[in-house]
Parts: structure tokens; sequence; C-alpha cells
């Protein structure tokens, strides 16, 4: 039978474990939180027929791309949604565009809205296009894309900032964080379509599924004039299933072939205009110059190693009263 110390030990026991077990689901909800908070809603404002996102599996996306009637290097576009946390991937069937896949966005910064200035960790909203020399290699996000921040409609409202990715990872301020798997999946078709010949790729920002009833559920917001103006590309994309011609007339988006009042400009990337030197040769020599500086130092500290060893070498030689040799 146990005794009264037996007893007081048990409880001691099952008092402890209730504090860890309290403790693990505190830190628990410490992390889901701020995760749920930065993904948002994606529930809220869906279209009805919006597919679910799905998970990337490389192995299987040749499979994928068939069961489509579709192969690698296929055209595509990309739309992506802040407020469900979602990006699509559309292939060119020919006649339309069909949709892929749709990716969970894991993180995006910011608030609904455009970024307005450099540094203000917001992810921006707007039509963008993605070239072959946005692709980036190099850096801390080896596999990403340069939507084109600033875009010709930015830079004519003023607003400034620059390498604005979709990368991979989940942490960002003011890029699009899709994980690293789901990352590998997006440039491969990006860089695919892209080397087998097509020019470039639209990349269609929204603050959220443009549905008449979704903007007005926003009526007194400062964009609404802006998001109007994005809805127009929206529609004409759910329309046609076909990219919409885009350029800038003034400080709005043309879509289609709307009347040309005389001062419309083509819809440019700053990325696609910037000269070659400006992004991957600075990165280069940066490199260059810090192996030459890491060799520098190498070198200077071989040279003090080897003299401190001589001077050994002298001072054991005197020691023992033997002459100092020169080799």
């Amino acid at each position: 039978m146990p005794t009264s110390r037996d007893r007081r030990a048990l409880i001691g026991v099952a008092a402890k474990g209730l504090s860890i077990a309290a403790v693990v689901l505190l830190a628990a909800g410490m992390w889901v939180v701020p995760l749920i908070e930065a993904r948002g809603n994606s529930a809220s404002g869906m279209a009805p027929d919006s597919a679910p996102p799905v998970s990337s599996d490389a192995a299987k996306l040749q499979a994928r791309l068939a069961a489509k009637g579709v192969a690698l290097g296929t055209p595509i576009m990309i739309r992506v949604f802040k407020e469900e946390a979602e990006l699509e991937v559309w292939v060119d069937k020919g006649a339309r565009y069909e949709r892929f896949a749709t990716y969970e966005i894991c993180n995006w910064s910011g608030v609904l809205g455009p970024k307005l200035t450099e540094g203000d960790r917001q992810s921006p909203e707007g039509l963008y296009s993605i070239g072959i020399e946005q692709l980036h290699r190099k850096g801390r996000w080896r596999r990403s894309l340069d939507i084109g921040y600033p875009n010709t409609f930015d830079r004519a409202h003023g607003r400034t900032g620059s390498f604005i990715l979709v990368h991979g990872g989940c942490s960002t301020i003011g890029c699009f964080a899709m994980t690293n798997p789901v990352m590998e999946e997006i440039f491969t078709l990006t860089e695919a379509a892209l080397f087998n010949g097509q020019d470039s790729i639209q990349v269609h920002v929204f603050p959220f599924r443009m549905t008449q009833a979704s903007l007005q559920a926003r009526a007194s917001s400062p964009w609404l004039g802006f998001w109007s103006n994005l809805k127009e590309a929206y529609d004409a994309f759910e329309h046609t299933s076909v990219p919409p011609q885009v350029s800038v007339c003034g400080n709005r988006y043309l879509i289609g072939q709307g009347p040309d009042p005389g001062y419309c400009v083509d819809n440019v990337s700053e990325a696609s205009v910037a000269p070659p030197q400006s992004r991957y040769t600075r990165l280069a020599r940066r490199g260059r110059v810090a192996s030459r500086r890491g060799r520098y130092v190498r070198r200077a500290y071989a040279a003090a190693r080897r003299a401190r060893v001589a001077a050994h070498a002298r001072r054991s030689a005197t020691y023992l009263g033997g002459p100092v040799r020169q080799r």
C-alpha cells in the first residue's frame, strides 16, 4: 500500500507533467497565431469557381502537365491574390489559358493596397511582367522571380522600390514567400516558358478576388479607384481566359485594344530595362573583390606564420648552443 510520501511524489510528478504540457500548448499557440495572421483569412472572398490550393510535387510535374495536355515550356501566366494568399499559374492551351495549379502563399507583408516607397515593407499590387533577365539564380533566394516593380504605372505615380520577388521560404519584408518546394516548381515552369520563346510572363497582383461584391465592401477605401482600374484587367481575363494587352495612359492602366488618347505607353517593368551591368555584374564584381581580399589575408597569414616558425628555430638553435643553419 503506498505511503503518504509515495502519494506526494506521485502528485508532484503529475503536476510537473501538466506544467510541461501547458508550456508546450502555449508555445504552439504563440507559433500558430502569427502564422494565421500573416497568411490572412484565405477563405474570405474566395470565388465559387476557384480551385483549392494544391501542394507541389516536382517529381510528378511532367505528368501533371501532360494531364492538362501541355508540356514543360508552354507559355504561362501568373495571378496573385493577397487576401486569399493564393498564387495561380495558368498554361496556354491555344485559344485560351487554363488554370494549371493554385499554390498557397506562405507569407506576404504589409496590408491591402499598393506599395508606395522603398523600405515600406509592403507587398505591391499591379500588373507586372517577368522577362528572362528577371530570373534570379544568385543571392539568398537562388531560384526566385523579380516581378518588375516598379513598372511604368508605378513610376507615373512616383512609387519607388526594387527587388520585389516571388521567392522560397516563409518570411518576407515586401515580397511573396512560397516555401522552397513550391517555389522550385513555379521557377521551373517560368524558366522553361521563357527559354522556350515566351517574350514575357504577365504577373497580375490583386488585393483580393475582384468581384463586384468584394469591391463594394471596400467602397470607403482610399484605393477604390486604383482597385477599380485593376478590376478591368481581372474582368478581361475572366471573360476571355487570355492575358490582356496592358498599357499606361497618364496615370491609369489601359486594358485591351481600347481607344488610344495619344499619350499611352507600354507598361514596362523596371527590372526588364535595367542595364546589363546593374545587377549580376555588380554582384559578380563584389564576389571577385571579396575573393581577392580573402587571398591577400591568407597570404599575409601564411607569411607571418613562416616568420614565427623561423624565429622559433633560431631561438631553439641559440638555446642549444649550435649554429643556425640557413636553408
